[in-house]
């Protein structure tokens, strides 16, 4: 099976601007394609998990991925899929972020001579002349077609700003620039960024006369169509000090039975034979497959080594009621308890991180579904000493799966 024919088999592809094309370019080794990642924060997630997948199985079968470093659009922000408007950061914030960034791709792909490359869209989109960049691009862009594109759905029912309402001529730009200077003759992202994509085709063409291609990948969502890479209202860290290794494997572990085979198709680098004979499991022998899957992804963003210690210790946890020496913990300070040296149940699910508000944290003990310090937790109320939080601490768990030791600080 060939790279392109591999990629529809595992349900990668969403979108293709000319598949004939597309495919020759990728099946012969020829694609130089970017994938542009923004700079919202000091780590990648689990959202950005399949497009580093993507980049290092078409690096393995011989094409050029460009990893876009966005240090300009993130001067903006993207407004796809929001409902409001992001976070304004910093220049120093995003070379930070940016530079976080570049560790962890390193993980993934192969950068240097003849390999991949890292580029910063900063170096061009920061020095453009603004009444230049409109005399060059401004013709070929249609406010009408520019307002019915899907990428501003959500914050035209909110209110677009003009200054979100330039992120599409910006990405539109890097492509036409990448295509220019770096011979890119692709872009892949995420099904949400369709529209922002096929700016930069248009104005390729519009421009040079030339043709370049566009190709989006499937959202990873789960069986109920929720995205996928947050647990307790926040995100799944690639960074081990944001998302422990032990966390990340636990998360993979919990997918939902339905979504099991479809991560193992999409993010891992099992033959697809493989994963289809897992597909046959049923019952218990698909504990065994989300296993599998924790272990291959743990493996890839951490390491061997990190993947083995979060399995075996997540078996000695569940099988046998738990050792505690790896478990994810939690450190608190003594302001987090009460003028009478006590901390509640609520406060500590909170803190912990197993739940993301004290209403989430509410709703768990009244379902059932908190156990504190070996005991089931069925009085919102109860409350801990400092005393309960010296040496090791208590052992909180939210679910079957959910743990966290959390202990004081100091």
């Amino acid at each position: 099976m060939e790279m392109y024919e591999e990629l529809v088999a595992r349900g990668l592809i969403a979108q293709v601007t000319d598949e004939k094309e597309i495919r020759e370019l990728i099946n012969g080794g020829k694609a130089r394609f970017y994938i542009g990642f923004d700079c919202t924060a000091d780590s990648l997630t689990a959202g950005h998990f399949m497009a580093l997948t993507l980049m290092k199985r078409l690096q393995q079968a011989g094409n050029q991925p460009i990893a876009l470093i966005g240090g300009g659009t993130t001067m903006i922000g993207d407004p796809s899929g929001r409902t409001d408007m992001r976070k304004m950061l910093t220049r120093e914030d995003i070379d930070h972020n940016a530079a976080c960034f570049r560790r962890q791709m390193e993980k993934f792909i192969e950068f240097g001579p003849d390999k991949a490359l890292m580029v910063n869209n900063a170096d061009w989109l920061l020095n453009l002349n603004y009444v230049e960049l409109l005399r060059e691009v401004g013709p070929h862009f249609s406010v009408n077609n520019m307002l019915r594109a899907e990428c501003y759905k959500n914050r035209m029912e909110r209110g677009l700003s003009f200054f979100e309402f330039n992120y599409m001529i910006m990405q539109s730009y890097d492509f036409y620039h990448l295509f220019q200077h770096y011979g890119c003759n692709m872009q892949f992202g995420g099904d949400d960024q369709w529209s922002n994509m096929l700016g930069g085709t248009e104005l390729i063409r519009k421009k040079l006369g030339k043709d370049a291609y566009a190709m989006t990948i499937t959202l990873l969502t789960d069986s109920n169509g929720n995205k996928m890479g947050k647990t307790a209202g926040n995100a799944v860290w690639l960074d081990p000090n944001k998302t422990s290794p032990f966390e990340f494997y636990q998360y993979w572990r919990n997918v939902g039975d339905a979504d099991v085979i479809k991560c193992l198709k999409m993010l891992t680098f099992l033959p697809l034979e493989e994963i289809n004979e897992m597909a046959k499991w049923e019952g218990s022998q698909l504990n065994r497959a989300k296993e599998i899957l924790a272990f291959e992804l743990t493996k890839l963003v951490h390491s061997e080594a990190e993947a083995e210690e979060a399995q075996n210790t997540a078996r000695a946890l569940f099988s046998q009621g738990g050792d505690v020496a790896n478990m994810p913990s939690q450190a608190i300070s003594e302001d987090k308890f009460a003028a009478d040296g006590t901390v509640g149940a609520i406060d500590l699910l909170v803190l912990s991180g197993l739940c993301s508000s004290n209403g989430d944290a509410r709703r768990n003990i009244q379902q059932g579904g908190v156990e504190i310090a070996g005991k089931k937790v069925a009085d919102t109320s109860v409350r801990f000493t400092k005393d309960d939080l010296k040496g090791e601490g208590i052992v909180v768990k939210r679910g079957k799966k959910n743990f966290c030791r959390v202990y004081i600080e100091g």
